[in-house]
């Protein structure tokens, strides 16, 4: 299992052979979350608030990994 902090909150996903899968999306006060997964090896966790959006994309191609983007208005 892997945590992924961010502005807006926290995400847990565990890698596995079949994929991506995600544990827990605790958005921190002020922000809700949603998640999109289009594929059992890609997951995509957006924590939004009024004016700062947190996503959270974690895959496993061609290696497993997580990335964070900040966006701020």
């Amino acid at each position: 299992m892997y945590t992924v902090p961010s502005e807006g909150g926290k995400a847990t996903v565990r890698f596995g052979d079949g994929g991506v899968c995600l544990i827990s999306a605790v958005p921190d006060r002020g922000f809700t979350v949603s998640t999109e997964q289009s594929a059992p090896q890609t997951l995509k966790v957006t924590f939004t608030a009024s004016r700062h959006r947190s996503e959270i994309t974690a895959t496993t191609q061609p290696q497993s990994r997580a990335d964070v983007r900040e966006v701020s208005w």
